[in-house]
């Protein structure tokens, strides 16, 4: 999944304040908005945790825990294989975010479309399933079973 962070309002015409909101959107109140409302149209069982690197973009994370009950884990500083799925997911996003990209002209359908691209490409981690197949049969695999009156 990739969260789109919008412009705050009054992005562009109030000026910038030492120490004030995130205008621009990349602010750690914006990222705790955006994560609550993202992980909240998740599965239960796909909601247990998330783990993130030290940025300062999630430093309101004791809030979000609080807003949301999903407990927040921080890799080690310098460490990127306790992330790899991470470190992997934004190696293939740079091919369409070259470092450096301004993410704000993309919208929330155009980053749901990529993201779409994405989870139908296969992954050898996964037995050359695509993310979307494997996420379906993890599903199917939690689904309660019933039995038959055959």
């Amino acid at each position: 999944m990739l969260v789109h962070l919008p412009r705050a309002e009054g992005y562009g015409t109030i000026p910038r304040t030492k120490n004030g909101p995130a205008l621009a959107g990349y602010g750690a109140v914006a990222m705790k908005d955006a994560l609550a409302t993202t992980m909240a149209t998740l599965p239960d069982q796909l909601r247990r945790s998330l783990t993130w690197d030290r940025g300062k973009e999630l430093s309101a994370h004791a809030q979000l825990t609080v807003e949301t009950g999903l407990p927040i884990y921080f890799a080690d500083p310098h460490s990127p294989w306790q992330r790899a799925t991470n470190e992997n997911t934004n190696g293939l996003l740079r091919q369409y975010f070259p470092k450096g990209t301004d993410l704000s002209r993309w919208s929330t359908d155009e980053l749901t479309a990529i993201a779409a691209v994405l989870n139908s490409r296969p992954r050898k981690t996964l037995g050359w399933k695509t993310p979307a197949e494997a996420l379906d049969e993890h599903l199917q695999s939690a689904q309660p079973s019933v039995a038959t009156t055959d």
